[in-house]
């Protein structure tokens, strides 16, 4: 425990170095206030610490382990009588105790400090630089009516090629259309150019025709273009709300959201995982001493973590289930974990 505290209070200070060398241009630029910078890094470090808290136990582990195996009191304890099971034992006392943490720090305070980080990243750091353009977009805002655009520009709050469609039950009741729409947020109007409104009728339609109609519409304009990061900013009992609520809406995002929120459960079971392969790994002796351990745990980690982002992008831009693509690192490295186990037991 103390050796994994111990790399957190060494590698956050180096990442915030980084980071902060990487964007003090931009920082002086935009004459950021002291404070917002400050509580900008004290985002950063929960968000940091979060992201790579695997990581930093699993390298812990091989750390320590090495130490106890080079001399030879690993073997000492065997030799007394002493089972592997039981030598074990406080290596997953130790990623419980990690793991709770991490389950509490990813549920509710991560969240909070991916919110801080990335609206300053976004306020400050990337402003002017992007369109964030969306790009057909269909959307079922409530029970009755349904609304596309072939354009959207949350940056800019307006829209291109709008139609809404209400029903009644099955049946088409009106349909509005226009080549613009623009929210105005000062009294929460929406401005419509080239509007055209069909009326569906019994024997015939009705169709009316104005150049520019200012109205209200039944919708947010931020609800339609959630940022992509809106998922790491909710706890998790709101992160399930909004996924319901993007659900019902047919957000093409889904998986996105759901990658996020299976990861907040399958990055805390990651621990207990590498912590056996740490262990597995580095608990016997070997020639080269703890290099060569410390070589083939970052191997592993870094295979862990390509499999972890390789199958999260497929699940997130494809059909792939996401529920099989946060788990399929720890189910093929739990069997690679038991495997090594066995290995280092006998």
């Amino acid at each position: 425990m103390g050796t994994f505290f111990l790399m957190l209070l060494l590698f956050i200070p180096i990442g915030i170095t980084v980071n902060l060398a990487e964007k003090i241009g931009k920082i002086l630029d935009n004459e950021v206030p002291f404070i917002e910078v400050a509580l900008y890094y004290v985002d950063f470090t929960i968000y940091f610490a979060n992201l790579l808290f695997p990581l930093f136990l699993f390298l812990s582990v091989i750390w320590f382990t090495s130490k106890l195996a080079n001399n030879t009191e690993i073997i000492a304890f065997l030799s007394s009588g002493v089972s592997f099971w039981r030598f074990l034992r406080p290596y997953l006392i130790g990623a419980t105790i990690v793991c709770i943490l991490a389950l509490i720090l990813g549920m509710f305070l991560a969240p909070k400090a991916s919110k801080g980080f990335n609206e300053f990243k976004y306020e400050y750091l990337k402003k002017g630089t992007e369109t964030q353009e969306t790009r057909d977009v269909y959307r079922q805002i409530n029970d009755d009516e349904f609304i596309y655009a072939s354009h959207f520009q949350p940056l800019g709050k307006s829209a291109r090629n709008f139609t809404l469609e209400h029903f009644e039950g099955n049946k088409l009741e009106f349909k509005i259309s226009a080549s613009s729409l623009r929210f105005n947020p000062e009294d929460t109007t929406y401005s419509l150019r080239n509007v055209n409104k069909r009326i569906v009728g019994v024997d015939e339609d009705s169709i009316f025709h104005q150049n520019k109609l200012d109205t209200i519409l039944p919708f947010e304009f931020d609800e339609l273009t959630p940022e992509t990061y809106i998922a790491e900013t909710l706890n998790y009992t709101e992160l399930n709300e909004f996924i319901e609520q993007e659900r019902r809406r047919g957000s093409g995002n889904i998986n996105r959201y759901l990658v996020v929120a299976y990861k907040r459960w399958s990055t805390p079971v990651s621990a207990f995982i590498l912590t056996i392969i740490a262990v597995a790994v580095s608990s016997m002796k070997r020639r080269g001493g703890m290099g060569v351990n410390l070589a083939v745990g970052i191997t592993l980690a870094f295979i862990f973590i390509f499999f972890d982002k390789v199958f999260g992008t497929m699940a997130e831009q494809s059909t792939f289930s996401p529920l099989i693509a946060v788990w399929f690192p720890n189910i093929s490295f739990g069997i690679l974990a038991i495997f090594l186990l066995y290995r280092a037991k006998r």
